[in-house]
């Protein structure tokens, strides 16, 4: 198949998930991070397309040109991306989600067809998150200014280690709305933690395909074991120095990294 842009899926009335697809070969499936979009993965889309597979990305739902229409939570992200692989008929993608998008993949792995998993800098163990957020929640519920304030706290240190000129082109394509970021947050916020425990259980117990679990933050020493108990075809790897966006600080190891994976997958 050939190129295609500005293509749509709609996964229920009135709402439009919006994607690019191109190349031939096996489909990977890329997906951002919170107030990102689909162009946070640009400086990839050239090298795997050149590497012979075909490239989907999507914008979420709240993101990029997709609608901005709730709710915002990971299973309904999920069936979102069911959605875009049915309207190009594919049900052996590689998922490939950065950070939220890690986590929509991974929720998407759980109930639908997919041959393998790359989540990039993204923990499943979701009430260590909430653990970051609790204490910014007054602050992201209040003024605009104090929203701005306890993003920048979450945000800043995210984006540092990028070159200038990447973090320029991440800043200027970020999108922050308020309504579909605590959207997204909400299910932690609004949880217990035997109740996000008991999700994250429940997600993580079906599924079965290989998952590569690639960290430039260090997720901690127990997270290999946690993750490992949970789902056993996981394997973590750690790229000391590339924090949270290790695909684009190494961009051609990342690819070649994908390649790997791919192949491993037979």
């Amino acid at each position: 198949m050939g190129s295609a842009h500005g293509m749509h899926a709609h996964p229920a009335p009135g709402v439009s998930i919006d994607y690019f697809a191109a190349g031939s070969g096996r489909p990977v499936l890329l997906v951002h991070g919170i107030t990102e979009s689909r162009r946070a993965w640009d400086p990839l889309i050239a090298p795997l397309l050149g590497a012979g597979l075909r490239v989907i990305a999507v914008d979420l739902r709240g993101h990029g040109a997709s609608s901005r229409v709730g709710p915002y939570d990971l299973a309904t992200m999920a069936a979102d991306l069911a959605a875009v692989l049915g309207e190009e008929g594919v049900d052996d993608a590689l998922l490939i989600g950065h950070s939220l998008g890690g986590a929509v993949v991974s929720a998407y792995a759980s109930g639908g067809p997919c041959r393998g998993v790359i989540a990039v800098d993204q923990s499943l163990e979701l009430g260590a998150f909430r653990e970051v957020l609790a204490p910014l929640e007054v602050m992201l519920r209040g003024s605009d200014a104090e929203f701005a304030a306890a993003i920048g706290a979450i945000f800043d240190p995210l984006t540092a280690p990028l070159a200038s000129a990447e973090r320029w082109r991440l800043d200027h394509l970020r999108a922050v709305d308020r309504e579909v970021v605590l959207g997204v947050w909400e299910p932690l916020l609004g949880a217990t933690d035997e109740q996000i425990d008991a999700a994250v259980a429940a997600m993580t117990a079906a599924i079965s395909v290989p998952y590569l679990s690639l960290h430039g933050v260090d997720p901690g020493p127990g997270y290999d074991a946690w993750l490992r108990a949970r789902v056993p075809s996981a394997t973590i790897e750690r790229w000391p120095g590339t924090g949270h966006y290790p695909h684009l600080i190494e961009p051609p190891r990342f690819v070649e990294r994908v390649l790997a994976f791919d192949r491993s997958l037979g």
